[in-house]
């Protein structure tokens, strides 16, 4: 997103006021007002822009190979823009790696898809923690810790056995047992006479 010079001294002058709020006055709130409604269009209009090319994306990846000159293009585009590659980009790159374009775009988008997946699971393992183990007490604590360590755990329920497993407890069959062995069909006695 790129300011104009008007709207820089405008921003200018919104820093100011944040910094000296009662340097106020009503045509520097009004211009802070309009500057707030520009920067807003321009981000929903580029949000738009965004949805269009993505949408254009997956067209032009769809009419594959056809449309490869159009298709690198366009990923080319979206990738500058922030664009993380999916599994449908990835397989379409690799089908066509033969051009060296596709190759070098291939190379590019592995790239931004492993950063992408290891900066969610690093998200993922800041904001999401894994269960907390409880504590035992050690020797030599006090005697309230060593009451709730003695104290009984409620037991857990048993899970039920998966599908085409064995209930726990049962014993696994013998594969003859479960797949018994073949009869030879016994031809009609008409044929047994006749031969």
């Amino acid at each position: 997103m790129a300011f104009g010079a008007d709207e820089l001294r405008v921003l200018r002058r919104a820093l100011a006021i944040a910094l000296h709020p009662s340097a106020a006055q009503d045509e520097d709130v009004k211009d802070c007002l309009r500057l707030a409604d520009s920067v807003d269009e321009a981000v929903r209009e580029g949000e738009r822009l965004r949805a269009f090319l993505l949408a254009d994306l997956v067209r032009y990846r769809d009419a594959l190979p056809g449309s490869l000159p159009g298709y690198t293009e366009l990923l080319q585009d979206a990738l500058a823009a922030g664009y993380d590659p999916g599994p449908d980009d990835l397989a379409a790159l690799r089908a066509l790696r033969s051009d060296p374009v596709c190759a070098a775009l291939l190379e590019r988008c592995r790239r931004i898809a492993e950063r992408s997946v290891r900066a969610r699971l690093a998200g993922r393992a800041v904001s999401a923690p894994g269960p907390r183990t409880r504590l035992l007490t050690l020797v030599g604590g006090s005697a309230a810790d060593k009451d709730k360590a003695a104290e009984p755990r409620p037991a857990t329920p048993a899970r039920p056995a998966a599908p085409g497993h064995p209930a726990p407890g049962r014993p696994v069959p013998k594969p003859s047992e479960a797949f018994p062995p073949r009869r030879r069909p016994v031809p009609p006695p008409e044929e047994r006479r006749a031969g």
